[in-house]
């Protein structure tokens, strides 16, 4: 299955769009966002467990990171309700469940093996949060030679200008409006630039932003004359 798999090309997704699709694990849908392979997938996708429901124990070969938007997802390592952030590098196991039913944001299948750190992160906690030279505030969620992580708050009117994302730039919004190079895009939405896009970036009314950058590939090289 190949859904938005070209990392070079740009990709947008209203995910309210989506109608939700049922896993192989009772209880457990997905709306795909990006997706290069079958069950066992690089994969970008919503993820929403019903009250009671759980997968089998299994292991993350390459990796998996996600961010809990609603509910409480609990393993063995604890549970977790809205707000956090997690990482369980390549070569992990868990079996995860939730009891009262959760949504969470997850990227399957897209750590390097140098990744051995596990992160598990509140971003809930004022902490966690900084003040940004440009109004707005900024939790740093993970930072490697190969990606960084972030969650950004915007305030009401503001404006990023033009800036070139060498490594790409992948947003997924949290909360409230966005707008891109004049288009404007709403909660639910998530988005994906390849590497060497020019952006201006705004929200006239504030947002809650989920940002990757570093991680995609170069665009193919033009083939000679």
């Amino acid at each position: 299955m190949l859904i938005n798999a070209d990392l070079t090309r740009q990709a947008i997704v209203d995910s309210t769009a989506l109608d939700w699709v049922a896993s192989p694990i009772a209880g457990v849908e997905r709306r795909m966002l990006e997706r290069d392979g079958v069950e066992v997938a690089r994969a970008t996708s919503l993820v929403r467990y019903a009250p009671g429901s759980a997968f089998s124990p299994h292991r993350h070969d390459a990796g998996e990171e996600f961010l809990v938007l609603d509910g409480v997802f609990s393993d063995e390592t604890g549970d977790f309700p809205r707000h956090w952030y997690i990482r369980n590098p390549p070569g992990s196991r868990h079996t995860p469940a939730s009891a009262p039913g959760a949504v969470i944001l997850v990227k399957l299948r897209q750590m390097p093996d140098a990744e051995t750190e596990t992160v598990r992160l509140d971003t809930a906690d004022p902490a966690l949060w900084h003040q940004a030279a440009d109004g707005s505030r900024v939790a740093s969620l993970f930072a490697a030679p190969w990606e960084q992580v972030d969650l950004l708050r915007w305030p009401a009117g503001h404006h990023t200008p033009a800036h070139s994302y060498a490594g790409g730039l992948e947003l997924f919004i949290i909360e409230g409006y966005i707008t891109i190079d004049g288009s404007t895009h709403r909660q639910g939405t998530w988005l994906r630039f390849p590497a060497g896009s020019t952006l201006a970036l705004a929200s006239a009314n504030g947002a809650l932003i989920y940002r990757k950058t570093g991680h995609l590939p170069p665009p193919p090289a033009a083939a000679a004359p």
